[in-house]
């Protein structure tokens, strides 16, 4: 008889198959088989918060048959993903397919490939029942927080609202960084540079101090700025002191699951959520030319920085092979997991170093090139040679004052020649210096004073707001892109180009929830929560006691909140826009549908004048009537463009209509997200061609 071997997705079964040859049976869970019920609390606060779960509907038939797979089997293996969630799976699937707790029938892969796969099933053991624990706790906290407090905010704000254990703190990340930008008062400060030219190069000198060395901190003002120029003027910039040295640039550590999507999102822009999905499939599995199909990268949910020693070789011979024995350190460079982190995993690397980005290409989408090649580049250059500069110093003095300019030049590569991290903000960037000597005198070719002001904290992005949940513990690797993805959904929150900006609903959450559930969305408080989560996993902690714990302190909030705001409903202010209401006058204001955002009258329902917020209008009309056509959303979240005249006309597209006309089939031509053309009858012949063409250029 063979045996079963039930893994989470179905696009690892083939792997896997493949690995484990005939006497195997391999099927997918397809994600979870059993939950709570989703039309109530379904957790027995007064039976130790024991949780009721339930076989979920869709998943009826595919239990049916799992079950009747494994009655066939003379054993079955649980292969769900190696983390808390994934072992929580296999607990369920125990339970339904009625197998024998004590009996050694866990397996996990690090890697979809034929070693790790091999290695798993080498080495089964008992399902960690700590670690089922831990998912369970935190599921069922998650659940008492969302469906006491949602409610909550239904009666007290709006319907339709939702509030989460962590969600919420990310939320009041957002909104109070928002308030330090409104308190914030600019002040003016000015600083002076001098383009000066040694033979026949020009480069910059700052404005440091005095010639005696003592630093002018700063120049409040243009007048003082202009009494500085004057005293300069007919001034002899000589060089007084020039201090060379060396300095080393270490790499960057290989991706843990914060650090990946933080870097996808500078380079390319991906959502936390899109990185996810594509690091996921490339994972578990894509059918690479002459190889077939294999797992690229290791388990892509992780916070820890351990590389397997094997994997280290291979590095370190490719490096050698590659770019020369000077590239590789002499001592192995090891890097330091944070506190805290599970290390349950390695940190995310390719499986298999001489797959090379460049070789596995042409069997890759776009967008999982761009990750994987990534990741590839990342994990190599980790353990490469620092980059090694030469710095120099220069001190300019000119009458009573000193200037100083900073350069490096590049004396060897080192990891920099693969890849180098980007970066959250706009840095000065130094460059070579022309070459100088002590009492050098230079000409001035311009002295330039320059107004500045001081800037408020930068709003969040979302790499940044990665980032910072990362450092202060909250969350971890498997629950960021959810974080995004909830508040965006819930409109707490609206991109604004890049960044993050709360929303006036947002706002009204957070201050409510703080005013009456001020540990809820306390950071260091759900930091520590998630260290309680962590000891329950490794035994340390009682997840029932850590549960009352909790509860006991949220029951009594939540009660005298209900008191205390009884009969009461808060408000959420209206935004106004710069547009008045043609039939009666009024300042309009942004309201929100279930299609986006539009203008209303405020002075409904006397006036229910609507219209698109101007912002939404597109420049080119509709071709079908000449109308304006504007963004919508659909009720699955997709973006098009649709006639303002609709339902009159139901012109709709994907992309902005370009005026021209398809030479093929008639339709008209749209001009997709990238900026390219290509005709919107999806049936028309050149359609596929310039599609192909869009989505190879990425």
């Amino acid at each position: 008889m063979a045996k079963l071997v039930i893994v989470e997705s179905p696009t690892k079964v083939k792997s896997v198959k493949k690995y484990l040859g005939s006497g195997y049976e391999v099927m997918a869970s397809m994600g979870h088989i059993r939950d709570l019920p989703k039309s109530k609390l379904g957790v027995d606060i007064e039976n130790n918060f024991k949780p009721q779960y339930i076989n979920m509907a869709d998943k009826k038939p595919l239990i049916k048959t799992l079950k009747a797979a494994a009655e066939k089997c003379d054993a079955v293996y649980l292969a769900t993903d190696p983390d808390r969630e994934g072992e929580a799976i296999s607990w369920h699937l125990a339970q339904i397919l009625d197998l024998d707790l004590n009996d050694a029938n866990r397996i996990t892969f690090n890697e979809i490939t034929e070693k790790g796969i091999k290695e798993g099933v080498a080495a089964p053991r008992k399902i960690d029942l700590n670690l089922v624990d831990a998912q369970q706790a935190r599921r069922v906290l998650d659940r008492i927080v969302g469906y006491k407090l949602s409610p909550f905010l239904w009666k007290k704000v709006k319907s339709g609202l939702s509030a989460g254990r962590v969600q919420t703190v990310a939320l009041r990340l957002i909104v109070e960084r928002e308030r330090e930008i409104e308190k914030f008062n600019s002040e003016e400060f000015w600083s002076i540079d001098a383009k000066l030219m040694s033979g026949r190069r020009s480069f910059s000198a700052k404005l440091f101090g005095l010639a005696n060395g003592t630093k002018i901190d700063t120049i409040s003002n243009q007048a003082d700025a202009k009494k500085i120029v004057a005293a300069l003027e007919g001034a002899q910039y000589v060089v007084s002191d020039i201090k060379k040295g060396t300095r080393n640039r270490q790499p960057a550590p290989p991706f843990i699951t914060s650090t990946l999507q933080q870097e996808a999102s500078r380079k390319f822009g991906f959502t936390g959520q899109r990185t996810m999905r594509i690091a996921q499939q490339l994972y578990e599995g894509v059918d690479v030319k002459g190889v077939g199909t294999v797992g690229l990268i290791t388990y892509m949910r992780t916070d820890s920085l351990r590389i397997s020693e094997e994997a280290r070789s291979a590095a370190g011979s490719y490096i050698v092979n590659t770019y020369g024995s000077q590239y590789l350190p002499k001592t192995p460079r090891y890097f330091k997991t944070k506190s805290g982190a599970q290390d349950a995993h390695e940190a995310i690397r390719p499986t298999n170093i001489s797959l090379t980005p460049a070789m596995v290409e042409g069997s890759l989408t776009a967008e999982q090139f761009k990750l994987y090649k990534l990741i590839w580049s990342r994990f190599i250059a980790s353990l490469m040679a620092a980059c090694v500069q030469n710095t120099v110093a220069v001190s300019i003095e000119a009458g009573d004052y000193l200037f100083k300019a900073n350069g490096n030049t590049v004396k060897f590569d080192g990891f920099t020649v693969l890849y180098e991290e980007g970066k959250d903000d706009e840095q000065d960037l130094e460059s070579a210096l022309p070459e100088m000597n002590v009492s050098d005198v230079l000409k001035l070719k311009e002295l330039t004073p320059n107004q500045h002001f001081t800037q408020p904290p930068a709003r969040y992005t979302e790499p940044t707001l990665i980032k910072a949940l990362d450092e202060n513990g909250i969350g971890r690797p498997s629950t960021y892109a959810p974080i995004m993805t909830n508040i965006l959904h819930r409109d707490y929150i609206e991109r604004e180009k890049k960044s993050l900006k709360p929303t006036k609903l947002g706002m009204v959450v957070v201050d409510l929830i703080c005013e009456y559930f001020k540990k809820i969305v306390d950071v260091k408080f759900t930091a520590g929560l998630e260290v309680q989560l962590d000891k329950i996993g490794d035994g340390e902690l009682n997840w029932i006691e850590t549960i009352g714990e909790f509860y006991k302190d949220f029951d009594a909030h939540y009660k005298k909140a209900e008191v205390s705001l009884d009969g009461k409903r808060v408000k959420v202010p209206d935004v106004e826009s710069d547009v008045i209401c043609e039939k009666c006058g009024k300042t309009m204001v942004v309201k929100t549908g279930r299609f986006g955002k539009f203008l209303a009258c405020p002075g409904y329902p006397a006036c229910k004048n609507t219209k698109p917020v101007p912002e939404d209008e597109v420049k080119e009309p509709c071709p079908k009537c000449g109308a304006k056509l504007v963004k919508r959303i659909s009720k699955k979240g997709n973006k098009f463009f649709g006639c303002s005249a609709f339902p009159t006309c139901d012109f709709a597209s994907p992309g902005v209509p370009t005026g021209e006309v398809c030479k093929t089939c008639g339709s008209y031509i749209i001009k997709g997200v990238r900026g390219r053309k290509y005709c919107m009858n999806s049936e028309c012949a050149s359609r596929s061609k310039e599609k192909s063409a869009e989505k190879k250029n990425g």
